[in-house]
């Protein structure tokens, strides 16, 4: 079944921006005069529920999408990481399996929810991550993340980079013990029981996450 609900990631600090995030989260900088956050769910527009979580400067978020039907969950106290900040907002999310995304990704090409979507087999799969092979991956700084066999499985290292978004079982991260952790232990615990799998984003694609990836993001969208 296709996931009717989806968790975008905007609590971060947004260090690798420096100044830029000095007084905004890095959801809300803007390229091409939109900012990440509403690109990303622009492009998740099909998805009935959308959950934002926040904590730095998660007020400046909170306006900024007040009036709109999106849920917000928020993490007052400490950041929880990716993987409790997603078990933290299941409550919001409901059951089953959900879409989450990374808001510093910026895509031109088909729209990558749909293809996700279309290649999900909840059958064989336990997660599916979208990714761009390092060749394609414009902006990132450093290696890939995974090898993408075959077969479609994931396995760590290799040239394959994770584009940010997922289509992800919950029962797992519910019952995690730890109230602050990463998806990626997840993942790993998933690709230990061969149900990690990958999708190629056929695409472009360009990771925002620093200063230089603004100019880089609004040149691939020129270029479409």
């Amino acid at each position: 079944m296709i996931p009717d609900a989806i968790m975008i990631f905007a609590a971060g600090f947004g260090t690798r921006m420096g100044a830029l995030t000095r007084d905004r989260p890095k959801p809300l900088i803007e390229v091409g005069g939109v900012t990440l956050l509403d690109r990303m769910l622009a492009l998740a527009g099909g998805i009935p529920r959308k959950v934002v979580n926040t904590h730095y400067l998660g007020d400046r978020i909170a306006a900024h999408l007040a009036g709109r039907e999106v849920a917000i969950s928020d993490e007052p106290g400490e950041i929880l990481d990716t993987g409790g900040g997603l078990k933290a907002a299941l409550p919001l999310l409901g059951t089953g399996s959900v879409f989450t995304a990374n808001s510093d990704a910026v895509f031109a090409g088909p729209n990558p929810f749909d293809l996700l979507a279309a290649a999900w087999d909840p059958a064989r799969m336990e997660a599916l991550l979208l990714s761009v092979p390092l060749a394609r991956a414009v902006g990132r700084k450093g290696g890939g993340d995974f090898t993408l066999a075959p077969d479609g499985r994931l396995r760590r290292g290799g040239d394959a980079v994770y584009a940010g978004l997922q289509i992800l079982k919950t029962e797992r991260v519910a019952a995690w013990p730890d109230r602050v952790f990463s998806l990626n232990r997840v993942w790993d615990a998933v690709a230990a029981e061969g149900r990690l799998f990958g999708l190629s984003y056929p695409g472009r694609w360009c990771d925002v996450g620093h200063p230089e990836g603004i100019a880089l993001a609004e040149a691939v969208l020129d270029d479409v």
